[in-house]
């Protein structure tokens, strides 16, 4: 085959295209959000194939980065400052990540390029806890009209999370030799984050390293009040070895992580191990009709819930373990083709596979109800998908630029026989007739998935870019929705990864969700691009089968605190708006550059058939981002507010919550080999409640509250003040 350095002429022109140039180029002022990182600084390092870029296409810079991980051990929360993202609040490591109104496995999440799927009925071990945000070298996130080369199985948009590209030597270097330690401290929690990496590399051989530990002990919210069981620690490593050639790039990557415990206070239970290892290897090549990408990877989790101590009834006896196995693995393969000097052809195929076992030894010690078996409430759980993909696209004009894509997942999901504790027969809690039903029925389904995406963009001039389509995604139901089997109030109050103490019951017959979405963008900014940038976004999203919940019956008997819930199909509708903007203020005055920068969103959402609210949507919430930059220092002042939130899902018992505004305060100096970093996080110390926190019910239960009483919103994090170090070598 013939290989070469650069990309093809025909791709080369393509992208030079007015139109491509423009979407492609930074958004203007001091702090983008929409900057690309820099490719791999080395001559022959091979073009990735790409993903097309859309005008809600949006990248954290390194130095957004940066920044943020010195104020947090959650890397969901890099995104936070992206238009349309929020998040559903759960440990200190595992938010769950929500983009305009949907969440968690909604959205396509891979990290380093893998779909990590959850093994845990609480969602406490999400897809972006596998990377510290020390390590992440990428964030990218793709919102509304994603192509369909982004990925499938998935309806409101992807993320991509990277962890650090491999470091090669410069030309005629020969060995290079680096790497960084950097040490963070936050007052809040009395928060500790250590992380080092470092590589010894050729021009042609990388190899890397990479450590980070975190840990924290349990918050205070703004009234100085400790919430309980929020603490939590974590390791996490990896190995790389990469080689590269002339247009070629191989990548092996070996590596786990280490969670011993993580208190989650909206959750009836706290993640008391978990453990991950993982393998992937992926090649990049470029050859004389296109380039290549593709990869293989392999993990296993081993994970566990209980209760942590410090909780009034985490020294009983045993507590109540809940364990669970999960293996994955599964390769991507992709190609992007020029074909002539305006056409661009990608194609590609993935498979995964994702098994999944979950069992909770028999526990006397707590009540006789939990025993004397194994209760198994996954068994043999499988989730196989395979999907192939094609997609076109063509610059008609320098201005006139159109994508099509097209795209199948196949879905077969699968669960073998379960039982319950083989106890309380006839009680409140049905284990043997709730699992002699669910033995009973035929558990295979197999789900022909379809996602179209049609997307237009204009360059109206210099100055100005419209863009608009239409995307037909799909995603199945996870293991949980449609084999999480039991209708007891103990065993379902289990199962629920929205920190609302509720009780949720699978079901076998859930159809796919279909999401049918038309959204446009207007793009107007100054003709480089650099110095004022303002976009507005509409949406409309109808979907067919929305994954909702209706009432079983109430939890033990108190509906005013929990309720029994079955996943249930209905269709549903949303529409909303984002806007955000940045402007450059002021260049070279006597205290540096500065820049301004902002974001809105508002979100509205209903299931069609009964006019109830869809659960857990933001309110209007905004953000404010003052810059500046004076050579080696740089600093921000954030200010972000949110309204109340009073459009609510009665039947979830999903509580009120007050509008706040709440400001940041962030700078760093940064010599050549040291950087220095400071902040204070909620600066007035405001007591505050995320409209998407949940509820409190360790502390409700910690204080002794009853069933009887609503629980009430689950409070944020009060001031910190945080200060870092980085040494590079």
């Amino acid at each position: 085959m013939n290989r070469h350095r650069s990309a093809s002429p025909g791709r080369a022109l393509r992208r030079s295209c007015a139109a491509c140039a423009l979407l492609a180029a930074p958004a203007p002022g001091l702090a983008q959000t929409a900057t690309a990182l820099p490719p791999i600084p080395v001559e022959t390092a091979p073009v990735e194939t790409e993903t097309p870029s859309t005008a809600t296409t949006e990248t954290v810079p390194a130095e957004a980065v940066r920044a943020k991980a010195a104020t947090t051990d959650d890397t969901a929360r890099l995104l936070g400052d992206l238009p349309g993202v929020s998040l559903y609040t759960g440990g200190g490591l595992s938010s769950l990540p929500v983009i305009r109104g949907l969440g968690d496995d909604r959205i396509k999440t891979l990290v380093d390029g893998v779909p990590i799927g959850s093994s845990c009925p609480n969602h406490m071990n999400p897809a972006l806890s596998y990377l510290a945000p020390s390590a992440v070298g990428r964030a990218e996130l793709i919102a509304g009209i994603t192509p369909v080369s982004a990925g499938g199985d998935s309806i409101a948009g992807t993320i991509r999370v990277d962890p650090k590209a491999p470091v090669f030597a410069a030309t005629g270097e020969g060995i290079h030799l680096g790497g960084q330690v950097s040490t963070v401290f936050r007052s809040n929690a009395s928060a500790l984050t250590n992380a080092g990496e470092a590589s010894v590399a050729t021009e042609d051989v990388s190899l890397g390293v990479s450590l980070n530990r975190a840990e924290a002990g349990n918050y205070q919210d703004g009234n100085g009040r400790v919430i309980q069981a929020s603490k939590y620690k974590s390791y996490g490593g990896d190995a790389t070895l990469a080689f590269r050639g002339d247009g070629d790039q191989l990548v092996l990557r070996a590596g786990g992580t280490y969670t011993p415990y993580e208190g989650f206070p909206n959750q009836a239970m706290d993640l008391t191990y978990n453990r991950s290892t993982h393998a992937s290897a992926r090649y990049q090549g470029d050859f004389a009709w296109g380039s290549l990408d593709g990869q293989v990877y392999g993990l296993d989790i081993r994970h566990k819930m209980n209760f942590l101590f410090g909780r009034s009834n985490a020294a009983v006896g045993a507590g109540m373990p809940m364990l669970s196995q999960a293996r994955q693995f599964g390769y991507a393969v992709k190609a992007e083709i020029p074909l002539g000097l305006d056409d661009t052809l990608r194609v590609g195929n993935e498979f995964d596979r994702f098994t999944l076992d979950e069992w909770w030894p028999a526990t006397m010690t707590m009540t006789s109800a939990m025993g004397p078996g194994t209760f198994q409430n996954i068994a043999g759980g499988e989730r196989n998908r395979i999907g192939t993909y094609g997609e076109w696209e063509r610059a008609w004009t320098p201005r006139w630029t159109t994508l099509f894509g097209l795209r199948n997942d196949t879905v077969v999901t699968d669960s073998g026989p379960v039982q319950g504790y083989n106890w309380a027969s006839g009680t409140s809690y049905h284990y043997r007739e709730d699992a002699a039903a669910f033995n009973a029925r035929d558990r295979t389904r197999v789900d022909l998935n379809l996602d179209l995406t049609a997307l237009a963009r204009y360059q109206l001039s210099d100055t100005a870019t419209g863009e608009a389509g239409y995307a037909r995604k799909t995603r199945s139901p996870n293991l949980y929705e449609r084999y999480a089997w039991s209708t007891g109030s103990m065993a379902s109050s289990m199962i629920g990864w929205f920190g609302d103490y509720n009780g949720y019951v699978g079901n076998v017959d859930l159809k796919p969700e279909v999401a049918n979405t038309l959204s446009a963008t207007a793009d107007w900014h100054d003709p480089g691009a650099k110095v004022w940038q303002v976009k507005l976004t509409p949406y409309y999203t109808y979907i067919e089968d929305y994954i909702g919940a209706d009432r079983i019956t109430s939890l033990n008997g108190h509906a005013v605190t929990g309720t029994v819930l079955r996943f249930a199909n209905h269709d549903a509708q949303m529409f909303g708006v984002d806007l955000s903007g940045r402007t450059l203020l002021a260049r070279d005055t006597g205290l540096g550059d500065f820049g301004l920068g902002g974001k809105i969103g508002w979100v509205r959402g209903w299931q069609v058939n009964d006019g109830r609210n869809l659960y857990h949507l933001m309110p209007v919430n905004g953000q404010l981002t003052l810059d500046q930059r004076l050579g080696g220092w740089s600093s921000a002042l954030e200010i972000r507010a949110v309204a109340g939130k009073t459009q609510l899902d009665t039947t979830r018992n999903e509580p009120t919550t007050p509008g706040y505004a709440l400001v940041n305060l962030r700078a760093a100096y940064d010599w050549e080999a040291v950087t220095l970093s400071f902040g204070i996080e909620n600066l007035f110390n405001k007591q505050y409640y995320e409209p998407l926190g949940g509820v409190d019910y360790k502390d409700a239960r910690y204080a002794g509250q009853t069933m009887t009483t609503p629980y009430p919103a689950l409070a944020g994090m009060g001031r910190s003040f945080d200060a870092g170090v980085t040494i590079k070598f």
